[in-house]
């Protein structure tokens, strides 16, 4: 009888086909809706060098036709029997498609699921039409944006040279300008197979129906087989050494931003790691807001941050970022933001603390697995991670389960001196004329 919890009650069918396409099915009468999710177990992490942001481009060129779909038929097909929910998303992990659609409709959307996996229509039209739109997605979002670069920049910092994650999912335009027709449609023939993916349905729906047809429109497809992985060398707990750089952009006003390595996602540590942040960094309850905004109003209210991303292959960093308020200097913020994190490595969390976080986390979690779309997305990123979809029912209480003393020895950890990277965005060159530069100054671990 499969397992339940009380963080995850429903019960999941797992079949795999012969063609390897592994199918999640979760069972829900309460919803009279059909949430699919298709996620391929392809990210930023598998390009490789002059072509970065592939996986990304393919977010949008699988929404460009097939063999039996026009450009746009997907959309049209999807809103036109009463569905939505219509997108997709990529990761340096992985790249995921996903719509709800009424269960009655469920062929629908295995269908055209299925014909862009077997028969994506891949033209040279399509893609100098996407390659644009992309290339005006990173304008708008990283390069005419103020710090937009930042997570870039600091990638850059907290990972080696030809390391997966040294990069961005969204690319450079100079290596989508450089890229040929040919080399989008090895990438596809590679990697979106349907022995690299696992489909998940949430839903009114019957396991075996679903399996069935899933056999129906993916049974014909062929596995590939084995997928070309990337295998850096394991990094080392720490960076090493501290380091502050400071890089002279066009912004309104200086911004800090904070990066310590972490264990990767589901490795010991990582659910402390996780809390950790939570404790120091997420919401006004946070040891970072209270101190620095509203004991001593040092940060603006949205700059005083700490969070932890999770990568599933990779170690993972936790993310910090501070905006100094009117008056205040960056050099007297980094310092009580370092002081923050300095007194929990030296001192640990409160309880009082501990049971914040876990209603933070336990309210995040219970929201995201509420809706069909959210169950079936989490499913995949389980199923894809770990290779069983059970393991999704720990998850909740491995975070439930962290100690006080299991913070204090992470924050001793991560929160190290020499496990510390400073991004300082500075308006100072660009007020006074100079040329955009870089500096860069060690500090003692």
């Amino acid at each position: 009888m499969p397992s339940t919890s009380a963080h995850f009650p429903w019960t999941l069918h797992r079949t795999r086909l012969d063609n390897g396409l592994r199918v999640v099915v979760c069972p829900d009468a309460t919803v009279p809706l059909a949430a699919v999710n298709l996620w391929y177990d392809v990210g930023s992490r598998h390009e490789v060098e002059g072509k970065h942001g592939f996986a990304h481009l393919f977010e949008h060129l699988m929404f460009e036709g097939s063999a039996h779909v026009d450009k746009g038929g997907h959309f049209a097909a999807i809103e036109g029997c009463g569905g939505d929910g219509i997108n997709a998303s990529t990761s340096p992990d992985r790249t995921n498609y996903y719509q709800t659609v009424p269960s009655g409709q469920l062929d629908l959307a295995l269908w055209l699921e299925a014909d862009r996996m077997g028969s994506l229509a891949l033209t040279q039209e399509t893609l100098d039409n996407q390659r644009e739109v992309v290339k005006n997605e990173r304008r708008q979002r990283y390069d005419s944006v103020p710090y937009g670069t930042w997570s870039e920049e600091m990638m850059v910092l907290a990972y080696p040279e030809g390391h997966p994650y040294a990069t961005s999912t969204i690319g450079s335009m100079a290596e989508l300008d450089s890229a040929e027709l040919a080399d989008f449609t090895a990438f596809h023939e590679t990697y979106y197979a349907p022995d690299n993916a696992v489909l998940t349905v949430v839903g009114d729906v019957r396991p075996e129906q679903v399996v069935a047809s899933a056999e129906k429109y993916f049974g014909g497809i062929a596995a590939r087989g084995s997928f070309p992985q990337p295998t850096p060398a394991p990094l080392p707990s720490r960076f090493g050494a501290g380091r502050h750089v400071t890089v002279y952009r066009d912004v309104p006003a200086p911004r800090l931003f904070v990066c310590h390595r972490a264990p990767r996602f589901g490795t010991p540590g990582a659910a402390a790691a996780s809390v950790l942040a939570t404790a120091v960094g997420r919401g006004r309850g946070s040891r970072l807001y209270r101190e620095l905004v509203t004991a001593r109003n040092l940060a603006q209210a949205s700059g005083a941050f700490l969070s932890a991303w999770s990568y599933l292959h990779f170690e993972s960093v936790l993310m910090g970022s501070c905006a100094p308020s009117e008056g205040v200097e960056p050099d007297e913020l980094l310092d009580a933001y370092v002081a923050v994190c300095d007194e929990v490595a030296q001192d640990g969390v409160t309880e009082a603390e501990l049971d914040r976080v876990r209603a933070v986390l336990s309210g995040e979690w219970l929201r995201e697995v509420a809706t069909a779309a959210g169950r079936a997305d989490a499913i995949g990123r389980f199923t894809t991670r770990f290779g069983d979809a059970e393991s999704i029912r720990g998850h909740l209480d491995e975070l439930l389960a962290v100690t006080a003393e299991d913070v204090h020895r992470a924050a001793r950890d991560l929160l190290h001196p020499d496990n510390r990277i400073v991004l300082e965005f500075s308006p100072q060159a660009a007020e006074a004329g100079a040329d955009i530069e870089t500096t860069e100054s060690e500090a003692a671990a």
